[in-house]
């Protein structure tokens, strides 16, 4: 059994509850004693067996099978420490302040363990697969927590206490003051009417902003006591006598100060509790790691990290306070993890205490601790937009040093042994693949990749650089760049680049069909640009649908504009800001232009969907005239049903030009959309001193923008999802995967922050030495022709079908989605057939 520590049987620290007499405290702490009474619940599966064939050593096997056999399960001990420090201190402190105290607070109080075997220690929750709730951000109801319980697909176990807690004590306090309610208040009722149609989706809903990754030198190795001194400088250097903004400055790095406190007392923690458990420990040898862990963290509790060991612990606290503090979707990630760790490698093998195996086991234990924490729950269309809970830590392999050189290392090797072996959805992990990256560090990649979960996926590194120095980036700060979330581009450590939602491409085309009106609510939305029937020539339709766009898109970032500065004063980020350049020295959160290079992204989705419904126009309408625009209307109108619907769908299905074959007729017409969406958003200023971009991913929301979309005169029924990423429509791309490339690279997508390429192989069509060198050979096409990113699929069809249909004999089964891999059994019915639904590749 593991050894575990709530407040009730720690020695007394600051941030406690004890001795507090106010009712409303008293009855936080006996909820608190209520949901920490409930074991961590476990589920049957078959991950056992499969681990027994990875090749893992026995510690790694078991804490592997902790992790996947464990329930996931929701844990209230956040959200009810965050009411207490709330009922004590908001009023009396500043808000940075406070939300500093939130997180001191609860790890001073939390549930802490150590598992038997760990030799990285530190869970979010109280344990393995705990989620913990951020009602600050979204307070959900009671029926959401059912809904939550109850349904199929990643399902979180909620107790009656949990429920008890929520009811008395988390909803009455902020129901009302959650950052939910002002953001929807804040919106106009053209935005709401957007928004409830499916035109675009707003990620504050329910999560806050934050996404960056480890990168800068002092977040990647400085001690807590020089970060912290750091801090008290830029305090003592604060000048009340001329800079009107010193009072908010000194807030800000209080703020700052109490965050680092935390994560200080935490790692104070973990280092008693491994010395008790090692001071009763019968085994010598676990002992001796026990007396270890606490040595580790107790070192960086306060100093540097001296070895890998100590490097990783560290990094790992860092990522606990990360996403502790806030509800970061994209979670966070080390970054460059290979060329992090590769000093304290070389030092540790030189100095005889470190060799390659054990290293292996220390990366795959971290692997353990990534998997271990799945995303805080979430319910409505921000479910449907990213319908998973598989947090996004990308970690990045390989490109090159900041130095330009070839980053490829004896580390960035054992990553790729630790992908192979443990086979998780999380972390979310990649390789970046330069000009300099040796043959086999991408044959190697490559291999793993043909194993067919979907990992890695691969980046162009030339290209990211590309991309930051567009966005105005040094040379020095972009080659520290990189990919994270899915698969969007930022400065490690020094950017802050929200992303704000999804932007549905198709659905304005419909709207545009329809003089503004939304067809599915009969409800004006957009604006009367005409009756498409009169349309003399397809430029006047194109013409048309560019309002509606530039339409959209002045309400959507209009909107998310508000919602950033609600974020900035609501919930400003200390800690977060303490690790990303220059927030210490200006004094400013992270959520209000503190970093020194502030993005702001909006997902465009469905390109390859609206460039085949405006080809099909352009060709069967105009060009042609095969048809006329009524008649295609009417098909449209009837989701092509009957015997002319059929006839129709016939046509623009199968004889009308369509991206992803290298046809220059489709091609240019995408080449046009996404210009103008890139355009339109491009340059606009975001509330933190930065500019808006775009990006072209959709995590699951090209689901969810196909069911809100009728039918398209591309072919595509009503309902059925858009097309994903950058990738081409379901069955469009008939030509072969160099087509596809081709196509997708008359994009420019340097201009982006980042695409994503989703492409699908049968396992024979790579099997041996000959396939895996056509794989290779694709990416460095791909990449040499300035593509982003490219991720596989590589498993049949007959065998998803069958999976389809026999889910219980497929537990195991993991697939490539968007930007993230996950579950099969874990998706959708939707999501299956889409998968499913793309076509299968070869050479």
């Amino acid at each position: 059994m593991s050894d575990i520590e709530t407040p009730a049987s720690a020695p007394a620290r600051d941030g406690g509850f004890a001795g507090l007499h106010d009712h409303a405290l008293v009855a936080i702490e006996g909820a608190l004693a209520a949901v920490r009474s409930h074991a961590a619940p476990t589920r049957a599966t078959s991950h056992a067996t499969w681990a027994d064939d990875r090749g893992m050593n026995e510690r790694v096997k078991r804490l592997r099978h902790q992790s996947e056999t464990t329930q996931p399960y929701l844990d209230m001990e956040r959200a009810l420490i965050e009411t207490a420090t709330y009922l004590q201190h908001e009023g009396s402190v500043s808000t940075p302040e406070l939300r500093g105290l939130v997180l001191r607070d609860y790890f001073a109080n939390k549930t802490i363990s150590i598992e038997p075997g760990e030799l990285i220690v530190g869970e979010k929750g109280r344990g393995p697969q705990a989620a913990p709730t951020f009602p600050e951000l979204c307070c959900h109801t009671l029926a959401d927590m059912h809904n939550m319980n109850d349904r199929e697909q990643v399902n979180f176990l909620v107790t009656d206490d949990d429920l008890a807690a929520q009811e008395h004590i988390v909803i009455p306090y902020w129901r009302t003051r959650a950052s939910r309610e002002k953001i929807m208040r804040a919106q106009t009722p053209a935005w709401h009417d957007a928004f409830e149609a499916g035109i675009f989706t707003e990620f504050y809903e329910q999560r806050a902003g934050g996404h960056t990754c480890l990168g800068s030198e002092r977040g990647v190795s400085a001690g807590f006591d020089e970060i912290r001194a750091d801090i008290q400088a830029a305090v003592d250097a604060l000048d009340y006598m001329v800079d009107e903004d010193a009072v908010a400055k000194r807030d800000e790095l209080s703020g700052m100060l109490i965050a680092l406190d935390a994560v200080t007392i935490l790692a104070e923690r973990y280092a008693e509790l491994a010395e008790r458990m090692a001071a009763g420990e019968p085994d010598a040898a676990r002992a001796a790691e026990l007396k270890q862990i606490a040595d580790n963290c107790r070192t960086v509790a306060h100093g540097r990290p001296q070895t890998f060991w100590q490097w990783i612990q560290r990094y790992w606290f860092i990522h606990l306070a990360i996403t502790s503090e806030t509800n970061p979707w994209d979670a966070y990630t080390p970054g460059r993890l290979d060329q992090h760790l590769i000093p304290y490698y070389r030092a540790d093998v030189d100095a005889g205490r470190l060799d390659r195996e054990h290293a292996l086991e220390l990366l795959e234990c971290l692997w353990v601790k990534f998997n271990n924490q799945p995303a805080p729950p979430k319910v409505g269309v921000t479910l449907k937009e990213s319908g998973t809970y598989s947090d996004f830590a990308n970690i990045n392999t390989g490109g090159i040093t900041p130095e330009g050189g070839d980053g490829v290392n004896e580390v960035s090797y054992l990553i790729l042994d630790c992908m192979d072996e443990m086979m998780f959805i999380q972390p979310n992990s990649n390789v970046q693949i330069s000009r300099k990256t040796p043959r086999r560090f991408l044959l190697r990649a490559c291999e793993v990749a043909r194993a067919g979960w979907g990992q890695p996926a691969f980046y162009n590194t030339e290209e990211i650089v590309d991309e930051l120095l567009a966005a105005g980036k040094s040379l020095a700060d972009a080659r520290r760049g990189g990919s994270s979330g899915c698969v969007e581009t930022g400065c490690w450590g020094y950017e802050a680049y929200p992303l704000t939602g999804y932007f549905n491409l198709p659905k304005i085309l419909e709207i545009t069909l329809h003089d503004g009106v939304d067809p599915r609510t009969g409800k004006r939305i957009g604006l009367a640009t005409g009756d498409p029937r009169t349309f003399a020539t397809y430029e006047e339709l194109f013409e048309a649908y560019l309002a509606q766009m530039r339409h959209f898109i002045d309400i959507k970032v209009r909107g998310s504009n508000v919602n950033t500065q609600i974020c900035a004063r609501e919930n400003p980020v200390p800690f977060m800001s303490l690790m990303t350049e220059d927030c210490i020295a200006r004094g400013q959160d992270y959520n209000a232009g503190g970093a020194r290079y502030n993005t702001t992204y909006l997902q465009g989705v469905g390109i390859g969907s609206i460039t085949d419904a405006l080809a099909s126009l352009k060709c069967n309408v105009y060009d042609e005239g095969r048809m006329t625009m009524d008649e295609l209307m009417g098909a449209l109108d009837s989701d092509f049903a009957g015997e002319e619907g059929a006839r129709i769908r016939g046509i623009v299905s199968r004889r009308t030009p369509k991206y992803g074959n290298d046809n220059d007729y489709a091609d240019d017409i995408m080449r046009a959309v996404f210009d103008a969406f890139r355009d339109y958003v491009t340059g606009r200023p975001n509330m933190r001193r930065g500019e808006w971009r775009v990006d072209m991913l959709p995590t699951t929301c090209h689901i969810y923008f196909g069911e809100v979309t009728g039918a398209s005169p591309s072919g595509r029924r009503a309902g059925e999802p858009v097309s994903d990423g950058i990738s081409p429509e379901a069955h469009a791309d008939v030509c072969g995967p160099t087509a596809v490339i081709a196509s997708c690279a008359k994009m420019d997508h340097a201009s982006t922050g980042g695409t994503l390429l989703n492409q699908k192989f049968a396992p024979a069509a790579i099997e041996g030495e000959r396939g895996l060198s056509n794989l290779a050979d694709l990416l460095r096409t791909y990449f040499d022709m300035g593509g982003h990113h490219i991720q596989f699929n590589i498993i049949d069809r007959a065998t998803l079908i069958d999976a389809r249909a026999h889910p219980e004999n497929y537990r195991d089964l993991i697939v490539r989605v968007a930007g993230f891999s996950e579950k099969w059994c874990n998706l959708g019915r939707e999501l299956q057939d889409e998968i499913i639904n793309r076509t299968e590749q070869g050479f």
